[in-house]
């Protein structure tokens, strides 16, 4: 898979039993390098000592770097203030011997001086260390006469190499003075500048990509390999998004060459030995602006309940084993989904293409066919080699219709609405049954940003999950279920969806939070007490507190070689089956999958063995951390911007708000149109004094007014921090004593880019600690 023939002999030359360290004069004639290959020698050594693999001893003779068993290999994200979270890679979280001991999806504090020559997203070694006391908590001690130790017994992590870079390039503002050029880094992870080495056409100000070539005294230097433009221009923030995250957007020609060889239509042989579905009423429902559509469902009504097909496009039949597109696909991970462009996992040719379960074409499937009673309960299964004409393509906006008494969009079948009633009767079974057996609802407000023809936001609409949105979730869940099963009951060698149980610590921290709040919150090891609780808040003002303080107490869902169950939905297996065309976990699946089908292909495809399993669950859940990354990233920044035309406009624009929580700083909003949430400090509060009442947990003004939780609203946007990504408002049509309506009436100067292309905040002081982040900002929960 590499793609650095040089690279590879220097490696392959140190791991030799016989190797000796050699310096560099030592490695090219050892090589048999020409003189013109020399200095490509030097800076490839030079990558791999910055990527921590090798190391330079006396002399500079350079040797692999020593294997360190009592250090964890994982992954480094770094936060918007320079310090970095560590998550351990599962399998050899198990098999390190680091002194302490530490669940399955810990992630461990960096700080900034600790995080080395990481860059975001990388591969690294750490070691641990106990996490030093705060004079707080040891003043606390002392008096208590309690164990000199923090509150929180978990280590921190301090990277010792780097294992394998993400993407080994960053993103940053091109400046110049007199002869002296360099690169002022958008990254957390590098503090202060980038030192330039080679010639650039960059001017003053553009954003560029920048390859990280070295580390010289703790310094980086690289070299320009892209002029992404000015930061102003259209479409450069996503494009930065998009490199800072490392995600890959071109396929390499033999990717495409693979791809476009398979005729456009499916291969009559290859159908007629597959089992025939193309008389029945089989049906897509996805977004609307949908066009990979990976997934299909036939529902019958029997004596005993429902019979289900699930259908799901037959990518392994097309992307085979060690191929070039296998290759590729297992590189990138997963599609991502950018709120201005979808950068697909698989080429077009396939994701909208051949796999795609369009209307009206012969596609080839693989089929679960499962059998549910009136309770939900799923009593049989079996699984086959499928070919399909999909009948109808609805939208869920046209599913609900249906749903709601309406009509099926003309032209359609006489059966479909009936089949989606149906359909919808069975869900709500298997939903009541999944909830019944302890699954959490843990759906969280989303909103979708629409953008203009120029690529700046136009409109910000809620989505509203409806349910023909649940009917496809349940049917999507239970067949991913049963296919674990089968797999997990052969003892087949797949990639499973694992979510590990919360530490009882946490979910204890949790119970704090909810009693703050004013709930009785059980046993919280009991996962129905859980559900309870997010029960008694839905509908309140502080449901959202609730339910991002539950998700702050969860591990992140996986991908692991191990079937060790799903938390969040309550189930003993599960896997990923229904997105092969956007996920590679799927495809392994399909793979897995073929030897149980009711009509194997006469060849199956080989699966990996169980430590390659490991290696490929660690890297997926790697890309799908970037690509989740990126999506939230993108979103937020054009959310901003529309929030920022909203502040600048000459008649500024009035949300409906709630408050949510009130502290001594301010009141913690919700813009209940747009689920975006902020703060109205102190300062802004119009008209005279206001006092926060800490006993009645309320705001008294002048004039006998009062601020209480829950209260509804009218708010205006008043300033934007860019850089914290915070959001201020005020009161609509009221300004405060220092707000920020005077820079709508011209009084401050308005967001934007200073002359160096920096991004300038929009208000007169910069958001406080206690200011809530938005809530796209906080990690969802993947299922």
């Amino acid at each position: 898979m590499s793609r650095n023939p040089l690279r590879d002999r220097i490696l392959e030359t140190m791991r030799r039993r016989d190797y000796r360290p050699l310096n560099k004069s030592e490695f090219a004639r050892s090589l048999d390098l020409p003189s013109d290959k020399r200095s490509q020698l030097r800076r490839e050594l030079a990558k791999l000592e910055a990527d921590g693999q090798i190391e330079a001893g006396k002399k500079g003779r350079y040797a692999l770097a020593a294997d360190r068993g009592d250090e964890l290999r994982g992954t480094i994200k770094f936060a918007p203030k320079g310090h970095g979270w560590f998550y351990p890679d599962p399998i050899d979280l198990e098999e390190s011997d680091t002194g302490f001991d530490l669940e399955p999806g810990t992630r461990l504090y960096v700080s900034r001086q600790d995080t080395g020559k990481a860059l975001d997203g990388d591969t690294v070694l750490v070691s641990l260390k106990q996490r030093p006391i705060s004079p707080k908590q040891f003043r606390r001690n002392r008096q208590s006469g309690g164990r000199p130790q923090d509150d929180n017994d978990e280590p921190r992590a301090v990277v010792e190499a780097i294992v394998e870079r993400r993407s080994g390039k960053i993103v940053g503002t091109y400046q110049q003075k007199g002869r002296n050029a360099w690169v002022k880094a958008d990254d957390p992870a590098i503090e202060g500048s980038v030192e330039l080495i080679g010639d650039t056409t960059a001017r003053p100000g553009q954003m560029v990509v920048v390859a990280i070539e070295n580390w010289q005294h703790s310094k980086p230097h690289g070299r320009i390999i892209e002029v992404l433009g000015w930061p102003d221009e259209a479409g450069v923030d996503i494009l930065s998004i998009i490199h800072r995250n490392g995600i890959r957007t071109s396929f390499p020609d033999e990717v495409l060459a693979e791809a476009r060889a398979f005729p456009e239509e499916v291969d009559p042989d290859e159908a007629a030995r597959r089992e025939n579905w193309r008389d029945r009423l089989v049906i897509t429902i996805d977004p609307a602006d949908a066009k990979d559509h990976d997934d299909a469902i036939w529902v019958e009504r029997t004596d005993k309940g429902w019979k289900l097909g699930v259908h799901i496009a037959d990518v392994s039949h097309y992307v085979k084993p060690r191929s070039s597109l296998d290759q590729e696909a297992v590189k990138r991970g997963n599609s991502t989904y950018l709120v201005d462009r979808v950068i697909p996992m698989l080429p077009v040719e396939l994701s909208n293409g051949l796999c795609s379960l369009k209307p009206d074409v012969e596609r080839l499937t693989k089929c679960a066919v499962i059998e549910v009673d009136r309770s939900g309960k799923v009593f049989k299964s079996r699984f086959c080699n499928a070919v399909i004409h999909s009948q109808a393509k609805l939208s869920y906006e046209q599913a609900q219709t249906i749903l709601d008494g309406g009509d099926a969009p003309q032209g359609s079948p006489k059966e479909l609405a009936g089949m989606v009633r149906e359909a919808w009767k069975m869900a709500a079974a298997l939903r009541k049954r999944r909830f019944a057996r302890g699954a959490l609802d843990l759906e969280m407000p989303e909103i979708r940003v629409i953008l203009g023809d120029d690529g700046r936001a136009s409109k910000i609409e809620n989505v509203v999950h409806t349910e023909s949105h649940q009917l496809i979730e349940e049917c999507m869940l239970v067949a991913n279920e049963s296919v674990a099963r089968i797999l997990k009951i052969r003892n087949k060698p797949a990639i499973y969806r694992v979510h590990d149980d919360p530490d009882f610590s946490k979910l204890q921290e949790y119970g704090e939070t909810a009693k703050a709040f004013g709930y009785e919150y059980g046993d919280l090891t009991n996962k129905k007490h859980v559900q309870q609780l997010l029960d008694a808040a839905r509908g309140r003002p502080d449901e959202h507190a609730i339910k991002v303080g539950l998700l702050k107490s969860l591990k992140r869902a996986a991908y692991s070689p191990d079937p060790l169950g799903h938390y969040g939905l309550s189930k003993g297996d599960y896997c990923h089956f229904t997105s092969p065309i956007r996920r590679y976990a799927d495809l392994v699946v399909h793979r897995a999958l073929q030897p149980f089908l009711d009509n194997p292909p006469k060849k199956t495809d080989t699966t990996p063995k169980q430590a390659e399993l490991a290696e490929i669950a660690r890297h997926i859940s790697d890309t799908e951390r970037a690509s989740g990354d990126a999506e939230g990233e993108s979103k937020m920044i054009k959310l901003l911007d529309y929030l920022d035309q909203c502040a600048r406009a000459e008649k500024p624009v009035v949300f409906e708000g709630l408050v949510t929580e009130i502290r001594s700083m301010g009141l913690m909003v919700e813009a209940t149109d747009i689920s975006t949430r902020g703060v109205i400090k102190r300062e802004d509060l119009p008209g005279g004094r206001w006092r926060f009442e800490s006993g009645t947990g309320r705001y008294a003004g002048p004039g006998g007014r009062t601020i209480e939780l829950g209260q509804k609203l009218k708010m205006v946007v008043a300033r934007i921090d860019h850089d914290r990504r915070f959001v201020d408002f005020q009161l609509a049509g009221e300004a405060g004593g220092t707000g920020g309506s005077d820079r709508r009436k011209g009084g401050g100067k308005p967001p934007g880019k200073t002359k160096s292309g920096t991004r300038r905040s929009s208000g007169k002081r910069p958001a406080k600690k206690g200011a809530r982040k938005l809530p796209h900002q906080r990690r969802r929960k993947k299922r």
